[in-house]
């Protein structure tokens, strides 16, 4: 009698997703406008609109750009505006917000991108190890992509996982 080996990974039916395979490309940057305040403090709007006009927006060329001010002071909304007028047709994305949110967008645009419709009724184990640092941000949006067609939801890798949601309803 001889002991086979039987991979029960393989025959277990779990469909992976790896976030990585979906990773939104293209380097991000941030732009604090804290420089282009009067002492630190105000906004001046000649001063502005001379930075505006003068500043090198092509260095933003095809990137992701988070827009803030890192500062405690008042900058009107028409600010933020110029700045998003500018980088228009240069940068791949501009967000008003931190790196964080910036990456949080690129996320949630490049999830719900995602075709989700071969985990219809599956058991799916979303991939938690590797080598790229994946927001918490695009967890839970995949996870509430996956939610209402999966059978399952799991985490970690299919021969260890970490079970998140199962469907009460028989599947099909």
């Amino acid at each position: 009698m001889t002991d086979e080996i039987v991979n029960k990974v393989a025959n277990s039916g779990l469909l992976t997703i790896n976030l990585e395979h979906i990773y939104p490309k293209g380097e991000r940057v941030a732009l604090d406008i804290k420089d282009t305040l009067f002492m630190g403090m105000v906004l001046k709007e000649k001063d502005f609109r001379l930075w505006i006009s003068s500043f090198d927006w092509q260095q933003y060329q095809d990137k992701n750009v988070a827009v803030f001010c890192s500062v405690d002071a008042i900058i009107p909304t028409w600010a933020y505006m110029l700045i998003s007028s500018k980088l228009t047709g240069i940068a791949q994305k501009v967000i008003f917000g931190s790196i964080e949110t910036l990456e949080t967008v690129l996320w949630e645009e490049s999830i719900l991108n995602l075709d989700v419709s071969e985990y219809l009724g599956k058991k799916v184990v979303i991939k938690g190890c590797g080598d790229l640092f994946i927001s918490p941000a695009a967890y839970l949006q995949l996870t509430s992509k996956l939610v209402p067609i999966a059978q399952s939801v799991m985490y970690g890798e299919p021969c260890s996982t970490v079970p998140v949601y199962k469907s009460k309803i028989a599947p099909h």
